[in-house]
């Protein structure tokens, strides 16, 4: 029976490897795809200039290829990645009781109470306590703020997204705003910078900011995961029981981990159960990852206190999950660094194209508008290649295709790194934020 065991855990790694070998192998593909992809657009925008330098007027094709075909191939390889990029399963809560969904131990907060709620209907004395918890929480919510936003980093929307539109009505109401074409195209860059740069700032740094704080808070814990379950196994293979062999690697190590095997081992002698107690501990930090071990682990002590060869397997387990994260993240940053260089590659050729082309253009029929004689028909006559073009429009255009290009790259390449779209906010922000750069920059070239 153990040599089945043994067998069936060194498939499932085998398979685990594989499969990640095979998604990072698909990943590099759509990075070369997307390196085609999103120059596309690119093309097809210099080519309508050239068009429409020749008499051709393309602006409608030109609104298309900006702000419809631009966003639907970000979306596009979005969706395309999100059929190769899996989730890790599970969302890392535990129930306490099997099947019970609401026996779930999650950590209190203002939105849930804990165990106080489910005495709430029992009397008249545990309605006061449960009014008295809630008006504890609040107060902690309102005296703490940034620590139960780095509980919640999403909450942090209710509170920048109304900030958002009220900085926005503000400026319209004192014309900082434009809200006409006309106005928009004189000032692209103040334009744009009130109506996306703004907001986005907004309502992306603080949940960018708490996100990435939450998340560093969280994975401290498994830092040393494995180190720690190697050390339970050794002290459990000595006759300690699982108790006494979490207290004992709390006062050897140091860490988060060891933090948290001291509150559990102080939970124990107060007379929680060992078992409630590695819950209560896995749902402080829900990370499927650690949900899994604690399970196992519970699992196994419910059947024996000695179980060494299933925490020595957890920690193989473990530190198979290290080395295929390591994989993970150097594999990814390569696709990453291949989307940012591909978005500098279409801001700098957007940028050469508005101060070599469409700057001379404008100062060439500044010279045939405002020249006189010779001087003026040269200008003029130079001018006749290119004469439909409007060069307020076009710089308009390729400012907020650089923009929109930055967002979605961003958002894109956070997903291909973790999986998920929050991990793209931070990039979000500093791509578009380069193209602000740039287009302040190629203005007083």
């Amino acid at each position: 029976m153990t040599d089945f065991l043994a067998d069936k855990k060194d498939k499932h790694m085998r398979t685990a490897k594989q499969q990640q070998e095979l998604t990072l192998d698909t990943l590099e593909l759509f990075g070369e795809m997307y390196m085609t992809l999103s120059l596309f657009p690119l093309l097809l925008i210099i080519i309508l200039v050239i068009m429409s330098m020749m008499g051709s007027s393309k602006t409608m094709l030109l609104y298309g290829t900006v702000y419809a075909l631009i966003p639907l191939v970000g979306v596009g390889f979005l969706v395309l990645v999100s059929t190769v990029k899996e989730d890790e399963p599970g969302d890392g809560y535990l129930r306490l009781v099997e099947g019970d969904e609401s026996s779930t131990s999650r950590e209190p907060g203002l939105f849930d109470l804990g165990i106080v709620e489910r005495f709430r209907e029992r009397g008249a004395l545990f309605e006061r306590i449960y009014s008295r918890e809630g008006t504890h929480e609040a107060i902690w919510v309102f005296t703490h703020p940034h620590r139960f936003f780095k509980r919640h980093p999403l909450y942090t929307l209710g509170l920048t997204i109304p900030a958002a539109l009220v900085v926005l009505a503000l400026a319209i109401a004192q014309g900082a705003a434009p809200t006409s074409m006309p106005a928009m195209k004189a000032n692209p860059i103040a334009g744009t910078f009130v109506w996306v740069y703004l907001p986005l700032y907004i309502v992306f740094i603080p949940l960018a900011v708490f996100r990435l704080w939450n998340l560093r808070s969280r994975r401290r814990v498994v830092n040393s995961l494995s180190d720690d379950l190697r050390k339970l196994s050794s002290a459990n293979d000595t006759g300690l029981t699982l108790l006494e062999s979490i207290n004992t690697v709390s006062e050897t190590s140091s860490g988060k981990l060891a933090e948290e095997f001291r509150i559990l081992h102080a939970k124990v002698n107060y007379g929680t159960s060992l078992r409630d107690a590695l819950v209560e501990f896995n749902n402080k930090y829900h990370i499927p990852r650690l949900a899994r071990t604690v399970k196992l682990v519970s699992k196994a002590q419910e059947a024996s206190s000695q179980i060494s060869a299933v925490l020595t397997t957890a920690a193989q387990a473990s530190e198979t999950q290290d080395d295929l994260e390591r994989e993970r993240k150097s594999r990814t940053r390569m696709q990453i660094v291949i989307i940012m260089m591909t978005y500098l590659t279409l801001l700098a050729v957007m940028a050469i194209l508005k101060v070599k082309f469409l700057d001379v253009m404008a100062g060439l029929a500044t010279q045939a508008s405002g020249g006189g004689g010779a001087a003026s028909s040269a200008a003029s006559g130079q001018m006749s290649f290119g004469a439909n073009i409007d060069i307020q429009l076009m710089n308009m255009m390729f400012f907020h295709a650089v923009t929109i290009q930055g967002i979605l790259s961003g958002f894109i390449a956070g997903y291909i790194r973790d999986a998920d779209l929050l991990s793209g906010v931070k990039f979000a922000i500093v791509l578009p934020t380069v193209a602000l750069l740039s287009s302040r920059s190629s203005d007083h070239v």
